[in-house]
């Protein structure tokens, strides 16, 4: 027990997880109010993250803050991390967020996920920094997978196109599965294998960067 309870304690090692833009790191008391303006509506990233699901109520961001807050002041994080702040490498200021969910625990299947919050820092490579770093992150931390997943909507070039760059494959498009403004668009799944990972970033995907 105490000694799980110290792995939730324990910070993770920054400096593997720093890329020439950006650094991965652990909440901080200092990102709630940061990030509890972004979760308001109204900002243009809500445009892009799954914006045909319904958008969170003013208790639930309030519900998912407060938990937050709980989680870091005690330091109580899970080990894995299932969710870190990609923050700018200068000043550790919070610009989005990295996380991950299971698709299937029972065979091992995870999906990764990435949410820039400031449209003015889109463009600049900050996307694909964080999303490799933490690609290597979630393989190293988690030896039983064998792939990694993603999901996105064909609305969403950009991810797409990032998903790619990362040499992530598509693995399934569902056909006008998403509606959004009364707009079908395609339900798109990308995944890359560890070994097509290690393959194209044999050093860690930072030594490349």
């Amino acid at each position: 027990m105490q000694e799980n309870l110290k792995s939730k304690r324990a910070g993770i090692d920054e400096k593997a997880l720093t890329g020439r833009k950006v650094l991965l790191r652990d909440w901080e008391e200092k990102d709630l109010d940061s990030y509890g303006h972004w979760l308001q509506p109204g900002h243009a990233w809500h445009q892009f993250d799954a914006p045909y699901y319904k958008a969170d109520t003013p208790e639930e961001i309030n519900a998912r803050l407060a938990k937050l807050k709980d989680q870091v002041l005690t330091r109580n994080f899970p080990e894995p991390r299932g969710t870190l702040v990609v923050a700018d490498k200068t000043t550790s200021a919070l610009i989005g967020r990295v996380n991950s969910y299971w698709e299937s625990k029972e065979t091992n299947w995870l999906s990764i996920g990435i949410d820039l919050y400031d449209a003015a820092l889109w463009g600049r490579g900050l996307g694909y920094e964080a999303l490799g770093i933490w690609t290597d992150y979630v393989f190293s931390a988690r030896p039983e997978l064998a792939r990694l997943g993603l999901a996105t909507w064909s609305g969403n070039r950009g991810m797409m196109r990032l998903a790619e760059k990362l040499g992530f494959k598509e693995e399934a498009r569902f056909r006008k599965a998403r509606i959004i403004n009364g707009e079908f668009f395609d339900s798109m799944g990308y995944g890359v294998l560890r070994e097509e990972w290690t393959a194209r970033f044999p050093d860690s995907f930072a030594a490349q960067l």
